[in-house]
């Protein structure tokens, strides 16, 4: 006995247990967690696709704006010297270079583009329109791209650092410290709010 697409559209496994479910029917608010590792699963919100897209252009905003402001100085001897994340990865050379690529694909790159899938995916939805030509597919990439991105992560292990060494020079924030630091509450925001099981049901439709 094989099941037909039907019966595995009414599917949803956790993805954080792998454990596999029968979707249930959960109303507007409501949320369906798993039973093992209590992992949402599934929270329908009205007008959340709204929310997410305005979510997703604030944060390509703050990406863009982060990358060019100075993101800390530092000042010794009295000698302060400014920097901003592309003039750190500019300022590689050799080797050091493919290591400014790197980063720059991580915090810059990868989140910009997973975040202008998730416009593409969602702009028709809204809508109420068909959805987008190679829509499953985008949204299919922009979660497969989730663990590279990494701009929140950056700017956590930078805060961090830069603790540590303002014991041997005077550092000072710059502007896009502040706003990598209002980036990674907009982002724990939006992945909080986008229910993917709901995304996944509309690009059925």
């Amino acid at each position: 006995m094989h099941a037909t697409d039907t019966d595995l559209d009414a599917m949803i496994v956790c993805p954080t247990c792998d454990l596999l479910y029968r979707a249930p029917p959960v109303a507007m608010r409501e949320r369906a967690f798993c039973g093992r590792c209590h992992t949402v699963l599934i929270a329908p919100r009205r007008k959340a696709g709204k929310q997410l897209i305005a979510l997703a252009l604030t944060v390509l905003i703050l990406i863009a704006a982060a990358t060019v402001f100075p993101f800390l100085a530092i000042g010794a001897g009295g000698v302060r010297n400014e920097a901003s994340v592309l003039d750190t990865a500019f300022a590689f050379s050799g080797l050091l270079s493919v290591l400014a690529v790197v980063v720059l694909l991580f915090i810059v790159i990868i989140p910009a583009l997973r975040l202008m899938l998730l416009i593409y995916v969602l702009a028709p939805i809204i809508r109420d329109r068909p959805p987008a030509p190679h829509a499953r597919t985008a949204f299919r990439l922009s979660e497969e791209l989730l663990p590279w991105s990494m701009a929140e992560i950056f700017a956590l292990g930078c805060a961090v650092a830069l603790v540590k060494l303002s014991d041997l020079a005077e550092v000072f924030f710059g502007p896009a410290a502040w706003l990598f630091a209002i980036l990674v509450v907009i982002v724990v925001a939006t992945d909080r709010l986008m229910c993917r099981y709901s995304i996944w049901t509309s690009l059925k439709e």
